[in-house]
Protein backbone atom coordinates (compact mmCIF):
# COMPACT_ATOMS: atom_id res chain seq x y z
CA UNK A 1 0.00 0.00 0.00
CA UNK A 2 2.85 2.46 0.63
CA UNK A 3 4.56 1.56 -2.50
CA UNK A 4 1.69 1.24 -5.36
CA UNK A 5 -1.31 2.58 -2.98
CA UNK A 6 -3.11 -0.74 -2.95
CA UNK A 7 -5.38 -1.74 -0.76
CA UNK A 8 -4.87 -5.63 0.68
CA UNK A 9 -8.87 -6.22 -0.34
CA UNK A 10 -7.78 -4.70 -4.05
CA UNK A 11 -4.93 -7.26 -4.51
CA UNK A 12 -6.83 -10.06 -6.73
CA UNK A 13 -8.80 -7.43 -8.85
CA UNK A 14 -5.80 -5.62 -9.48
CA UNK A 15 -3.59 -8.45 -10.35
CA UNK A 16 -6.00 -9.73 -12.55
CA UNK A 17 -6.30 -6.39 -14.64
CA UNK A 18 -2.59 -6.41 -14.23
CA UNK A 19 -2.14 -9.58 -15.90
CA UNK A 20 -4.85 -8.99 -18.68
CA UNK A 21 -2.95 -5.59 -19.62
CA UNK A 22 0.59 -7.51 -19.68
CA UNK A 23 -1.20 -10.14 -22.40
CA UNK A 24 -2.55 -7.24 -24.33
CA UNK A 25 0.31 -5.55 -24.50
CA UNK A 26 2.68 -8.46 -25.01
CA UNK A 27 0.56 -9.34 -27.87
CA UNK A 28 0.61 -5.85 -29.53
CA UNK A 29 4.55 -5.42 -29.29
CA UNK A 30 5.19 -8.89 -30.50
CA UNK A 31 3.90 -8.05 -33.80
CA UNK A 32 5.06 -3.92 -33.91
CA UNK A 33 8.50 -4.40 -35.97
CA UNK A 34 6.76 -6.54 -38.32
CA UNK A 35 3.92 -3.93 -38.90
CA UNK A 36 6.96 -0.45 -38.78
CA UNK A 37 9.49 -2.74 -41.41
CA UNK A 38 6.27 -4.13 -43.80
CA UNK A 39 4.84 0.01 -43.38
CA UNK A 40 8.14 1.36 -44.42
CA UNK A 41 8.34 -0.45 -47.91
CA UNK A 42 7.41 2.63 -49.62
CA UNK A 43 9.18 5.12 -47.89
CA UNK A 44 8.20 7.73 -44.97
CA UNK A 45 5.72 9.43 -47.60
CA UNK A 46 3.85 6.20 -48.02
CA UNK A 47 2.96 6.15 -43.89
CA UNK A 48 1.08 9.57 -44.32
CA UNK A 49 -1.31 8.00 -46.61
CA UNK A 50 -1.58 4.89 -44.41
CA UNK A 51 -3.14 7.09 -41.87
CA UNK A 52 -5.49 8.57 -44.19
CA UNK A 53 -6.37 4.59 -44.61
CA UNK A 54 -6.74 3.92 -41.34
CA UNK A 55 -8.49 6.62 -40.11
CA UNK A 56 -11.25 5.27 -42.96
CA UNK A 57 -10.84 1.96 -41.76
CA UNK A 58 -11.67 2.71 -37.81
CA UNK A 59 -14.59 4.93 -39.08
CA UNK A 60 -16.20 1.53 -40.86
CA UNK A 61 -15.08 -0.88 -37.87
CA UNK A 62 -16.73 1.93 -35.13
CA UNK A 63 -20.38 0.97 -35.99
CA UNK A 64 -19.78 -2.67 -36.29
CA UNK A 65 -18.36 -2.32 -32.31
CA UNK A 66 -21.46 -0.33 -31.39
CA UNK A 67 -23.62 -3.15 -32.56
CA UNK A 68 -22.06 -5.42 -31.06
CA UNK A 69 -21.78 -4.02 -27.54
CA UNK A 70 -25.51 -2.91 -27.68
CA UNK A 71 -26.66 -6.30 -28.70
CA UNK A 72 -24.37 -8.46 -26.60
CA UNK A 73 -23.74 -8.48 -22.51
CA UNK A 74 -20.11 -7.30 -21.62
CA UNK A 75 -18.28 -10.65 -21.82
CA UNK A 76 -19.75 -11.36 -25.15
CA UNK A 77 -18.54 -8.67 -26.91
CA UNK A 78 -15.41 -8.38 -25.44
CA UNK A 79 -14.74 -12.24 -26.25
CA UNK A 80 -16.13 -11.61 -29.30
CA UNK A 81 -13.88 -8.18 -30.39
CA UNK A 82 -10.56 -9.99 -28.93
CA UNK A 83 -11.07 -13.67 -30.68
CA UNK A 84 -11.67 -11.25 -34.01
CA UNK A 85 -8.78 -10.10 -33.94
CA UNK A 86 -6.69 -13.35 -32.88
CA UNK A 87 -8.38 -14.73 -36.15
CA UNK A 88 -7.19 -12.06 -37.98
CA UNK A 89 -3.64 -12.56 -37.06
CA UNK A 90 -4.25 -16.32 -37.53
CA UNK A 91 -5.41 -15.36 -41.45
CA UNK A 92 -2.22 -13.16 -42.05
CA UNK A 93 0.02 -15.67 -40.65
CA UNK A 94 -1.55 -18.26 -43.33
CA UNK A 95 -1.50 -15.48 -45.84
CA UNK A 96 2.70 -15.46 -45.41
CA UNK A 97 2.91 -19.58 -44.96
CA UNK A 98 0.91 -20.35 -47.78
CA UNK A 99 0.83 -17.14 -50.60
CA UNK A 100 4.48 -15.81 -49.61
CA UNK A 101 4.54 -14.44 -53.42
CA UNK A 102 1.32 -12.76 -52.85
CA UNK A 103 2.30 -11.22 -49.60
CA UNK A 104 4.19 -8.10 -51.45
CA UNK A 105 3.75 -4.49 -50.58
CA UNK A 106 0.52 -4.60 -51.01
CA UNK A 107 -0.57 -7.00 -48.14
CA UNK A 108 2.14 -5.23 -46.01
CA UNK A 109 -0.18 -1.99 -46.45
CA UNK A 110 -3.19 -3.96 -45.38
CA UNK A 111 -1.66 -5.32 -42.62
CA UNK A 112 -0.20 -1.88 -41.23
CA UNK A 113 -3.56 0.00 -41.69
CA UNK A 114 -5.11 -4.06 -39.82
CA UNK A 115 -2.61 -3.58 -37.26
CA UNK A 116 -3.36 0.25 -36.13
CA UNK A 117 -7.02 -0.75 -35.88
CA UNK A 118 -6.01 -3.61 -33.48
CA UNK A 119 -3.98 -1.85 -31.62
CA UNK A 120 -6.35 0.96 -30.71
CA UNK A 121 -8.97 -0.93 -30.74
CA UNK A 122 -7.36 -3.79 -28.32
CA UNK A 123 -6.01 -1.22 -25.82
CA UNK A 124 -9.56 1.13 -26.20
CA UNK A 125 -11.60 -1.98 -24.60
CA UNK A 126 -9.03 -2.87 -22.11
CA UNK A 127 -9.33 0.20 -20.28
CA UNK A 128 -13.30 0.78 -20.85
CA UNK A 129 -13.55 -2.29 -18.76
CA UNK A 130 -11.52 -0.92 -16.18
CA UNK A 131 -13.63 2.09 -15.80
CA UNK A 132 -16.36 -0.38 -15.43
CA UNK A 133 -14.98 -2.14 -12.73
CA UNK A 134 -13.34 0.26 -10.22
CA UNK A 135 -14.98 2.91 -9.02
CA UNK A 136 -13.50 7.10 -9.62
CA UNK A 137 -11.53 7.02 -6.14
CA UNK A 138 -9.95 3.81 -7.29
CA UNK A 139 -9.03 4.64 -10.85
CA UNK A 140 -6.95 7.28 -9.00
CA UNK A 141 -4.93 4.95 -7.35
CA UNK A 142 -5.11 1.84 -9.28
CA UNK A 143 -4.56 2.41 -12.61
CA UNK A 144 -1.51 3.42 -12.28
CA UNK A 145 -0.39 0.35 -10.89
CA UNK A 146 -2.71 -1.93 -13.39
CA UNK A 147 -0.55 -0.09 -16.14
CA UNK A 148 2.44 -1.63 -14.86
CA UNK A 149 1.56 -4.50 -16.88
CA UNK A 150 0.99 -3.35 -19.83
CA UNK A 151 4.49 -1.28 -19.74
CA UNK A 152 5.76 -5.10 -18.86
CA UNK A 153 4.52 -6.85 -21.44
CA UNK A 154 5.39 -3.85 -24.03
CA UNK A 155 8.97 -4.67 -22.66
CA UNK A 156 8.59 -8.60 -22.99
CA UNK A 157 6.97 -8.35 -26.23
CA UNK A 158 9.53 -7.29 -28.13
CA UNK A 159 12.18 -9.00 -26.16
CA UNK A 160 10.03 -12.34 -27.14
CA UNK A 161 10.15 -11.28 -30.98
CA UNK A 162 14.38 -11.23 -30.85
CA UNK A 163 13.90 -14.73 -29.40
CA UNK A 164 11.60 -16.16 -31.80
CA UNK A 165 12.19 -14.29 -34.79
CA UNK A 166 15.15 -16.12 -35.86
CA UNK A 167 14.33 -20.08 -34.72
CA UNK A 168 10.69 -19.51 -35.76
CA UNK A 169 9.96 -17.03 -38.20
CA UNK A 170 8.72 -13.89 -38.52
CA UNK A 171 5.19 -14.87 -39.45
CA UNK A 172 5.31 -17.44 -36.51
CA UNK A 173 5.27 -14.19 -34.33
CA UNK A 174 1.49 -13.70 -35.38
CA UNK A 175 0.52 -16.88 -34.02
CA UNK A 176 2.34 -15.52 -30.90
CA UNK A 177 0.05 -12.72 -30.53
CA UNK A 178 -2.96 -14.71 -30.76
CA UNK A 179 -2.27 -16.91 -28.41
CA UNK A 180 -1.41 -14.04 -25.79
CA UNK A 181 -4.98 -12.52 -27.02
CA UNK A 182 -6.46 -15.49 -25.85
CA UNK A 183 -4.32 -15.70 -22.68
CA UNK A 184 -6.00 -12.22 -22.11
CA UNK A 185 -9.72 -13.40 -22.21
CA UNK A 186 -8.89 -15.98 -19.51
CA UNK A 187 -7.29 -12.79 -17.44
CA UNK A 188 -10.57 -11.05 -18.41
CA UNK A 189 -12.92 -14.36 -17.05
CA UNK A 190 -10.61 -14.43 -13.83
CA UNK A 191 -11.65 -10.46 -13.07
CA UNK A 192 -15.23 -11.16 -14.28
CA UNK A 193 -15.63 -13.74 -11.57
CA UNK A 194 -13.90 -11.99 -8.77
CA UNK A 195 -16.52 -10.11 -6.81
CA UNK A 196 -16.64 -6.81 -5.94
CA UNK A 197 -15.62 -5.87 -2.76
CA UNK A 198 -16.97 -2.85 -0.35
CA UNK A 199 -17.20 0.57 -2.00
CA UNK A 200 -16.31 -1.30 -5.67
CA UNK A 201 -18.48 -0.51 -8.92
CA UNK A 202 -20.93 -3.57 -9.36
CA UNK A 203 -20.45 -5.76 -12.22
CA UNK A 204 -23.01 -4.67 -14.57
CA UNK A 205 -24.41 -8.32 -16.94
CA UNK A 206 -27.73 -6.24 -18.48
CA UNK A 207 -27.66 -5.64 -22.44
CA UNK A 208 -26.54 -2.04 -22.77
CA UNK A 209 -28.87 -1.30 -25.91
CA UNK A 210 -29.43 1.59 -28.32
CA UNK A 211 -27.97 1.51 -31.77
CA UNK A 212 -24.73 1.12 -33.89
CA UNK A 213 -24.33 5.18 -34.13
CA UNK A 214 -24.88 6.11 -30.71
CA UNK A 215 -21.33 6.54 -29.61
CA UNK A 216 -21.63 9.22 -32.43
CA UNK A 217 -24.32 11.42 -31.23
CA UNK A 218 -23.71 10.43 -27.26
CA UNK A 219 -20.29 12.86 -28.40
CA UNK A 220 -21.94 15.53 -30.36
CA UNK A 221 -24.19 16.11 -27.72
CA UNK A 222 -22.04 16.45 -24.68
CA UNK A 223 -19.52 19.09 -23.61
CA UNK A 224 -17.87 16.75 -21.54
CA UNK A 225 -17.15 13.99 -23.98
CA UNK A 226 -16.64 16.90 -27.01
CA UNK A 227 -13.57 17.99 -24.29
CA UNK A 228 -12.21 14.83 -24.16
CA UNK A 229 -12.15 14.58 -28.28
CA UNK A 230 -10.00 17.64 -28.12
CA UNK A 231 -7.73 16.22 -25.48
CA UNK A 232 -7.24 13.66 -28.04
CA UNK A 233 -7.12 14.77 -31.17
CA UNK A 234 -4.24 17.29 -29.98
CA UNK A 235 -2.38 14.07 -27.81
CA UNK A 236 -2.70 12.24 -31.38
CA UNK A 237 -1.33 15.20 -33.27
CA UNK A 238 1.97 15.96 -30.96
CA UNK A 239 2.66 12.72 -30.90
CA UNK A 240 2.55 11.74 -34.65
CA UNK A 241 4.91 15.29 -35.18
CA UNK A 242 7.32 13.47 -32.41
CA UNK A 243 7.08 10.07 -34.84
CA UNK A 244 8.03 11.89 -38.03
CA UNK A 245 10.63 13.67 -36.05
CA UNK A 246 12.53 10.67 -34.87
CA UNK A 247 12.16 9.01 -38.75
CA UNK A 248 13.42 11.21 -40.07
CA UNK A 249 16.50 11.87 -37.73
CA UNK A 250 16.96 8.26 -37.44
CA UNK A 251 16.81 7.92 -41.01
CA UNK A 252 19.14 10.73 -41.40
CA UNK A 253 21.85 8.61 -39.55
CA UNK A 254 22.34 6.31 -42.81
CA UNK A 255 20.34 3.79 -44.68
CA UNK A 256 21.75 0.98 -42.87
CA UNK A 257 18.60 -1.22 -41.44
CA UNK A 258 21.09 -2.22 -38.78
CA UNK A 259 21.91 1.19 -37.16
CA UNK A 260 17.68 2.04 -37.56
CA UNK A 261 16.96 -0.70 -35.70
CA UNK A 262 19.43 -0.33 -32.74
CA UNK A 263 18.30 3.00 -32.62
CA UNK A 264 15.13 2.56 -32.14
CA UNK A 265 15.31 -0.42 -29.72
CA UNK A 266 17.48 2.07 -27.69
CA UNK A 267 15.02 4.85 -27.33
CA UNK A 268 12.12 2.14 -26.52
CA UNK A 269 13.90 0.70 -23.89
CA UNK A 270 14.54 3.92 -22.18
CA UNK A 271 10.88 4.44 -22.60
CA UNK A 272 9.51 1.79 -21.22
CA UNK A 273 12.12 1.50 -18.44
CA UNK A 274 11.26 5.44 -17.53
CA UNK A 275 7.24 4.25 -17.80
CA UNK A 276 7.43 1.66 -15.73
CA UNK A 277 9.15 3.86 -12.91
CA UNK A 278 6.35 6.37 -12.78
CA UNK A 279 3.44 3.61 -13.30
CA UNK A 280 4.67 1.60 -10.43
CA UNK A 281 5.48 4.39 -7.76
CA UNK A 282 4.11 7.75 -8.74
CA UNK A 283 0.90 7.67 -10.59
CA UNK A 284 -0.98 6.31 -7.89
CA UNK A 285 0.22 8.97 -5.52
CA UNK A 286 0.23 12.15 -7.70
CA UNK A 287 -2.99 11.82 -8.84
CA UNK A 288 -4.30 11.14 -5.09
CA UNK A 289 -2.13 14.42 -4.38
CA UNK A 290 -2.12 17.00 -7.50
CA UNK A 291 -5.71 15.76 -8.67
CA UNK A 292 -6.58 14.93 -11.93
CA UNK A 293 -6.35 18.15 -13.24
CA UNK A 294 -2.92 19.16 -12.96
CA UNK A 295 -2.02 15.48 -13.42
CA UNK A 296 -3.50 15.99 -17.07
CA UNK A 297 -1.82 19.16 -17.41
CA UNK A 298 1.95 17.67 -17.12
CA UNK A 299 2.22 15.66 -20.64
CA UNK A 300 1.08 19.12 -22.12
CA UNK A 301 3.64 20.76 -19.94
CA UNK A 302 5.91 18.58 -21.07
CA UNK A 303 5.61 18.83 -24.99
CA UNK A 304 6.10 22.52 -24.73
CA UNK A 305 9.70 22.32 -22.69
CA UNK A 306 10.57 18.87 -25.17
CA UNK A 307 9.56 21.17 -28.43
CA UNK A 308 11.07 24.65 -27.88
CA UNK A 309 14.64 21.81 -26.63
CA UNK A 310 14.39 20.29 -29.66
CA UNK A 311 14.51 23.64 -31.99
CA UNK A 312 17.03 25.09 -30.07
CA UNK A 313 19.12 21.68 -29.72
CA UNK A 314 18.27 19.93 -32.39
CA UNK A 315 20.18 16.37 -32.23
CA UNK A 316 19.55 13.04 -31.88
CA UNK A 317 20.32 13.25 -28.16
CA UNK A 318 17.41 15.68 -27.39
CA UNK A 319 15.31 13.62 -29.45
CA UNK A 320 15.70 10.71 -27.49
CA UNK A 321 15.37 12.46 -24.25
CA UNK A 322 12.17 14.39 -25.65
CA UNK A 323 10.69 11.00 -26.61
CA UNK A 324 11.43 9.09 -23.29
CA UNK A 325 10.03 11.31 -21.33
CA UNK A 326 7.39 12.38 -23.81
CA UNK A 327 6.38 8.83 -24.03
CA UNK A 328 6.37 7.75 -19.97
CA UNK A 329 4.58 11.00 -19.16
CA UNK A 330 1.51 9.67 -21.76
CA UNK A 331 2.01 5.86 -20.46
CA UNK A 332 3.05 6.51 -16.74
CA UNK A 333 0.52 9.50 -15.88
CA UNK A 334 -1.40 10.94 -18.39
CA UNK A 335 -3.22 8.00 -20.03
CA UNK A 336 -4.17 6.77 -16.49
CA UNK A 337 -5.52 10.17 -15.61
CA UNK A 338 -7.52 10.00 -18.62
CA UNK A 339 -8.84 6.41 -17.95
CA UNK A 340 -10.87 7.85 -15.09
CA UNK A 341 -12.45 10.23 -16.83
CA UNK A 342 -14.61 7.70 -18.17
CA UNK A 343 -15.39 6.49 -14.92
CA UNK A 344 -18.42 9.56 -14.70
CA UNK A 345 -19.85 8.44 -17.77
CA UNK A 346 -22.69 6.32 -17.90
CA UNK A 347 -22.26 2.93 -18.92
CA UNK A 348 -23.80 2.96 -22.39
CA UNK A 349 -22.01 5.76 -23.37
CA UNK A 350 -19.07 4.45 -21.83
CA UNK A 351 -17.72 1.99 -24.29
CA UNK A 352 -19.51 3.12 -27.52
CA UNK A 353 -18.62 6.69 -26.73
CA UNK A 354 -14.98 5.80 -25.84
CA UNK A 355 -14.73 3.62 -28.93
CA UNK A 356 -15.50 6.69 -31.38
CA UNK A 357 -12.85 8.65 -29.21
CA UNK A 358 -9.65 6.52 -29.18
CA UNK A 359 -9.88 4.46 -32.04
CA UNK A 360 -11.36 7.19 -34.73
CA UNK A 361 -11.17 10.93 -33.31
CA UNK A 362 -7.17 9.45 -32.30
CA UNK A 363 -6.38 8.96 -36.14
CA UNK A 364 -8.03 12.05 -36.94
CA UNK A 365 -5.14 13.34 -35.43
CA UNK A 366 -3.05 11.16 -36.37
CA UNK A 367 -3.76 12.40 -40.19
CA UNK A 368 -3.93 16.26 -39.03
CA UNK A 369 -0.56 15.82 -37.76
CA UNK A 370 1.15 13.89 -40.28
CA UNK A 371 -0.34 15.99 -42.93
CA UNK A 372 0.70 19.22 -41.24
CA UNK A 373 4.24 17.77 -40.26
CA UNK A 374 4.58 17.32 -43.94
CA UNK A 375 3.75 20.44 -44.78
CA UNK A 376 6.18 22.15 -42.95
CA UNK A 377 8.81 19.60 -44.45
CA UNK A 378 7.73 20.97 -48.12
CA UNK A 379 8.25 24.18 -47.58
CA UNK A 380 11.46 23.88 -46.68
CA UNK A 381 10.99 24.35 -42.50
CA UNK A 382 12.66 22.49 -40.13
CA UNK A 383 12.07 21.79 -36.22
CA UNK A 384 11.93 25.60 -35.26
CA UNK A 385 8.73 26.47 -37.63
CA UNK A 386 7.39 22.85 -36.20
CA UNK A 387 8.17 23.83 -32.43
CA UNK A 388 6.05 27.17 -33.42
CA UNK A 389 3.29 24.91 -34.14
CA UNK A 390 3.60 22.72 -31.29
CA UNK A 391 4.29 25.29 -28.57
CA UNK A 392 0.51 27.13 -28.80
CA UNK A 393 -1.34 23.78 -29.62
CA UNK A 394 0.24 22.47 -26.33
CA UNK A 395 -0.63 25.73 -24.06
CA UNK A 396 -4.28 25.12 -25.51
CA UNK A 397 -3.88 21.28 -24.77
CA UNK A 398 -2.71 21.86 -20.96
CA UNK A 399 -5.70 24.19 -20.50
CA UNK A 400 -8.39 21.41 -22.22
CA UNK A 401 -6.59 18.81 -19.53
CA UNK A 402 -7.40 21.25 -16.44
CA UNK A 403 -10.71 21.89 -17.21
CA UNK A 404 -11.45 18.11 -18.09
CA UNK A 405 -10.19 17.69 -14.64
CA UNK A 406 -12.59 20.04 -13.00
CA UNK A 407 -15.17 19.11 -14.81
CA UNK A 408 -14.46 15.29 -13.81
CA UNK A 409 -15.13 16.42 -10.41
CA UNK A 410 -18.64 18.21 -10.46
CA UNK A 411 -19.87 15.19 -12.50
CA UNK A 412 -18.55 13.19 -9.72
CA UNK A 413 -19.99 15.31 -7.21
CA UNK A 414 -23.36 15.05 -9.01
CA UNK A 415 -23.60 11.64 -8.92
CA UNK A 416 -22.73 11.14 -5.62
CA UNK A 417 -25.56 13.30 -4.61
CA UNK A 418 -28.11 12.36 -6.60
CA UNK A 419 -27.49 8.31 -5.81
CA UNK A 420 -27.86 10.14 -1.42
CA UNK A 421 -31.11 11.53 -2.69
Amino acid sequence: QRVANIRHDERHPALAAGVFFFCVLTALMVVRPAREALGMQRGIEAIRWLFMLTVLATLLVNPVFGWLVSRSRRLVFVNATYLFFAFGLVAFYLLLVLAPASAGQTSGQVFYVWFSVFNLFATMLFWALMADRFTLEQSKRLFGAIAVGGTLGAIFGPWLASQLAQPLGTPALLLVAAGFLLLALAAAAWLARLRPQEGQAPVEESLIGGSAWEGLRAVAGSPYLLAICGYVLILAVMATFLYFTRLQMVAALGTDTDTRTAMFARIDMITQVATLVLQAFVTGHLMQRLGVPLTLALLPATAVLGFIGLAIVGSIAALIAFEATFRAVQRGIMRPARETLFTVVPRGERYKSKAVIDTFVYRVGDLAGAQTEGLLKQLGMGLVALGSVAVPLAAAWMALGVWLGYAQRRRAQVRKSTKLN
